[in-house]
């Protein structure tokens, strides 16, 4: 019996790296056929989106830098999606764990090994308390949490626009930018890979990847989780307090998504700076459905995004392809990746 448990799992991972392979083939070929409708050398803009994700050191610390709050917002998404539910707000979630963690890095004096665990509980619990918020009005008063996280985002995102505005309470008067001073040197992140900005913020993501993936398919509390996301009629009938899931939930999405704001504040930026992200949150929508809401292929899946997104800007410095063009190749990737598991997901919604 377990022979077979473990052939059925080892083809089904084979089907879905089949489907993924094929669908990234099928991404590329329509990418190819749209860059040479539109005029543009379909050999320049290929070689220039390699180029600028893996041609080199600098190119591959650009992916791995963009790739890494990638990792923790897909793990955000889909922790809530294996309980059942939409997180929609890893944005705000991160800009919360980062204004918090760039405060606590700038007026807090501590030793340096402490100091960068406390600005990463910190951020990390700012988060938590953003994804706190809506888990409660699920689980209480049944608010729908897509749109709770989503109006919560646009909240944290303006709150901390005012914080480091010219006269926000945060902002560092030396400079016109909306940005808080520099954190304290015990507070950063040391860079693994100079020149480029990859820092230990990396290696935190990847490890909170496995301890997710753990949490997930290792513990008591992990199967009650993604049992309240598969039937949460069978879950309730087994004893599984679903409002308390639901909560827990979302509250872990927020942490690992203030993770995410963390890393850039400690790692790459040393400071927050005001709309910092370029999407992050939103991306890990993208990334979570790509991983299959598997905390493994979330690293994966994020580092796909992140050369996606690095090579796109090589391909609009270089004159290859205006900007757009690289949007459109990238946009397509994503959508012929993740449009199976949608579509199973849209199916499953609607049996419910």
């Amino acid at each position: 019996m377990k022979g077979n448990t473990s052939l059925s799992k080892g083809s089904t991972l084979l089907r879905e790296l089949g489907i993924t392979a094929l669908s990234i083939v099928l991404a590329f070929g329509i990418s190819a056929f749209i860059v040479w409708a539109a005029g543009f050398s379909v050999s320049a803009v290929f070689i220039n989106l390699w180029k600028g994700a893996f041609g080199g050191k600098l190119a591959l610390g650009s992916t791995l830098t963009k790739s890494t709050p990638i990792i923790l917002t897909s793990l955000s998404f889909l922790l809530a999606f294996r309980c059942g539910l939409f997180n929609i707000g890893a944005e705000g979630q991160l800009y919360i764990g980062a204004i918090v963690a760039a405060v606590v890095g700038a007026y807090i004096h501590l030793p340096a090994a402490l100091h960068v665990v406390v600005c990463l509980l910190a951020g990390g619990l700012g988060g938590a308390l953003w994804g706190w918020i809506p888990g409660y009005l699920k689980a209480k008063r049944g608010v729908n949490e897509f749109v709770s996280t989503m109006m919560l985002s646009y909240v944290a995102i303006g709150l901390t626009d005012y914080l480091v505005a010219p006269r926000g309470p945060l902002h560092d008067t030396k400079y016109w930018a909306n940005q808080t001073i520099r954190i304290a040197p015990t507070a950063a992140l040391p860079r693994i890979m100079k020149p480029t900005q990859v820092s230990m913020a990396l290696i935190v993501a990847v490890f909170f990847a496995l301890v997710v993936w753990y949490y997930l398919f290792r513990t008591p509390a992990g199967y009650e989780l993604r049992g309240v996301g598969l039937s949460p009629p069978a879950a309730e009938y087994g004893g599984i307090r679903i409002e308390r899931k639901l909560i827990l939930a979302l509250t872990l999405a927020g942490f690992l998504a203030g993770l995410a704001g963390t890393g850039e504040v400690l790692g790459t930026h040393f400071r927050f700076i005001g709309r910092f992200s370029p999407g992050y949150g939103w991306d890990g929508i993208a990334g979570g459905l790509i991983a299959r809401a598997h905390p493994i292929g979330a690293i994966f899946a994020a580092l796909l995004m992140g050369a996606l997104r690095a090579g796109g800007m090589q391909v609009q410095r270089s004159g290859a392809a205006p900007g757009d063009i690289a949007a459109v190749i990238q946009g397509l990737v994503i959508f012929f990746i993740i449009a199976p598991t949608l579509i199973r997901v849209l199916i499953h919604w609607r049996k419910k």
